[in-house]
């Protein structure tokens, strides 16, 4: 495993009305959840939640926390909401290379180390890189030395037209699947970081020659798709082209913030050349 220097991570922010009503009041109507079906959920009622968003009732740190939870509000947030209601932050923020953490660190080690001879990488909230295999290092053979200063952010790496870009093969797909993945979770986290980060990277240009139909995609009359499970990435690695489907996996009930916004990323084979180049490639 490389474990990747980054700068500080993005903290996502609340919305700038003071006490915790309002920002109840903003995280439902981000959900579309309506005052009686959030008192339903939460075993309150709906004059209750009303009373909290317009300041005339404070409410409880477990019912601050209960009204979170139902609502799928970010750890980190909840924290935020707490402080705005007059209570201490329930969760932790530990670094990731505090010693307390040395049973995390080993264990994403050995997860994205076995994955070899396939990619693997660790992200924050940010998609700032903080640990890959040499299955990404390989992926990014080639790159420009500017694009790999610390910290190393998946996005850019990967939309950036001097970065990863003019090798995929179906960058068209891949940039929407990306750019939409990125607009899920800035809908869900409220994150200004993370909203930045798209505002860049939506406006990296396409590189010169990328094609307005791809493979697989809208390839045009008479092309045969390709029977793909998932959409793949599609690369090219010194002059041969393999295909990936990504998968991330989270923390299950969190209690940090800092595992909350943690995700490993693993890219499995999509074809049966892919798997024997890579095993050959690191054999």
């Amino acid at each position: 495993m490389t474990t990747v220097p980054t700068g500080t991570p993005g903290r996502p922010t609340a919305p700038a009305d003071q006490g915790v009503g309002p920002l109840l009041r903003a995280w439902r109507e981000q959900r579309r959840v309506s005052q009686l079906e959030l008192a339903l959920r939460a075993g309150s009622s709906a004059r209750h939640v009303s009373f909290v968003e317009t300041g005339r009732s404070r409410p409880s740190e477990e019912m601050v926390l209960r009204l979170a939870e139902h609502l799928d509000v970010p750890v980190r947030e909840r924290n935020a909401l707490l402080l705005a209601a007059g209570y201490a932050p329930r969760y932790p923020e530990t670094p990731l290379d505090d010693p307390s953490m040395g049973a995390l660190r080993e264990g994403m080690e050995r997860l994205i180390q076995g994955y070899e001879p396939y990619p693997a990488l660790v992200m924050n909230a940010t998609y700032d890189v903080l640990a890959a295999n040499r299955g990404i290092l390989m992926l990014l053979d080639g790159i420009p030395e500017s694009l790999l200063v610390p910290p190393l952010n998946a996005m850019r790496l990967t939309l950036h037209p001097e970065g990863m870009a003019p090798r995929i093969r179906n960058l068209r797909a891949w940039r929407g699947h990306l750019l939409e993945q990125m607009e899920r979770q800035v809908a869900l986290h409220r994150s200004e970081p993370l909203r930045a980060l798209y505002e860049e990277v939506a406006a990296y240009p396409l590189p010169p020659g990328t094609p307005e139909t791809e493979p697989g995609g809208d390839a045009g009359a008479g092309a045969e798709p390709s029977a793909w499970f998932a959409l793949p990435m599609r690369i090219e690695h010194e002059g041969r082209v393999l295909s990936f489907v990504s998968s991330v996996s989270t923390f299950n009930t969190p209690m940090d913030v800092t595992v909350a916004e943690l995700a490993i990323e693993t890219f499995l084979p999509a074809d049966p050349a892919t798997v024997k180049y890579l095993h050959a490639l690191m054999s």
